[in-house]
């Protein structure tokens, strides 16, 4: 049965063209894309979810706080998504990324770098926008930053669920070739059959990891470990992302880098981000576990 599934696909692929898919939502004056509603649902979703979380016994940080972090973290991901993209992944061949020296934009703004609506979003660089904004926030307000990160890190796969099913609703990050019967032609590649690993990624980095937070923080204690929580979500992530890499086609312009190195971008990147998740549980598990009389200022 097998062997007549894949000799079936690999005769007549599925073509990602007969899905109807379209990029957006047309509102007439303009298109509402998928992958903007995606990161919009994603921020509404989080500050919803700390809200929540924030009500449970052993609380690091009041509302008040909770809406700070809504305000910069939207721009941590947004900043810090731009300038890791740009910096980690349109190097080129020179090396040097062009995203902050091509002013061949049209319109009002010419410089690449600002040019949003034109695509180009790192995760690593967004996750080190939420850091630096829960930092802020965390100094400013004089918390826990580790406790902070914890709350906030039981919502952001999420973000990552939809934003990786947005990326397969444009057709876009396809996944190398194969003869899989699931394999799928994307226009904007060519006709080999691909991998969808938009959707592997939607279901690693996102509902599978989500599940994984959603009950390590409503069935177990482990939010009063300080740094576990976000210790198992950066571990999870990092592997999440690793094994997909083995699945998604490296960018173009990082296609020699790759194939050179024997990782992608991407892993290589993510390597560090393991291993300081590793680093971090195993310092959350030495900690004697919050007790009623600390939980509160801690």
């Amino acid at each position: 049965m097998l062997s007549l599934l894949a000799a079936t696909a690999a005769a007549d692929p599925i073509q990602w063209t007969d899905l109807g898919l379209k990029p957006g939502i047309e509102l007439g004056f303009f298109t509402l894309r998928y992958y903007s509603l995606a990161y919009l649902i994603g921020v509404i979703f989080a500050y919803w979810q700390v809200s929540v979380m924030l009500r449970q016994p052993g609380a690091p940080m009041a509302q008040v706080h909770a809406d700070d972090l809504f305000f910069y973290c939207t721009l941590g991901v947004i900043i810090g998504g731009r300038l890791g993209y740009a910096a980690f992944y349109t190097g080129g061949e020179t090396g040097i990324p062009s995203a902050f020296t091509d002013f061949s934009g049209e319109g009002l703004v010419s410089w690449k770098l600002l040019r949003l609506w034109d695509g180009g979003m790192a995760f690593h660089g967004g996750l080190m926008g939420v850091a630096a904004a829960m930092a802020w926030v965390s100094w400013r307000g004089k918390l826990n930053f580790l406790r902070v990160a914890d709350y906030v890190s039981v919502t952001v796969p999420m973000g990552m669920f939809l934003g990786r099913l947005a990326n397969f609703i444009n057709g876009e990050l396809w996944g190398r070739a194969s003869d899989v019967p699931w394999a799928m032609v994307f226009p904007g590649a060519d006709l080999q059959p691909r991998h969808p690993s938009q959707l592997y990624q939607a279901g690693l980095e996102g509902l599978l990891l989500l599940i994984v937070m959603m009950l390590l923080f409503w069935k177990t204690r482990a939010r009063y470990r300080p740094g576990l929580l976000v210790g198992v979500f950066t571990v999870g992530i990092g592997l999440a992302r690793f094994i997909n890499e083995f699945f998604r086609e490296p960018d173009a312009q990082l296609a020699d880098f790759a194939a050179r190195t024997g990782l992608s971008m991407g892993q290589w990147l993510t390597i560090p981000l393991i291993l300081a998740g590793l680093i971090v549980v195993a310092s959350a598990m030495r900690r004697p576990m919050l007790g009623s009389a600390s939980i509160r200022t801690a």
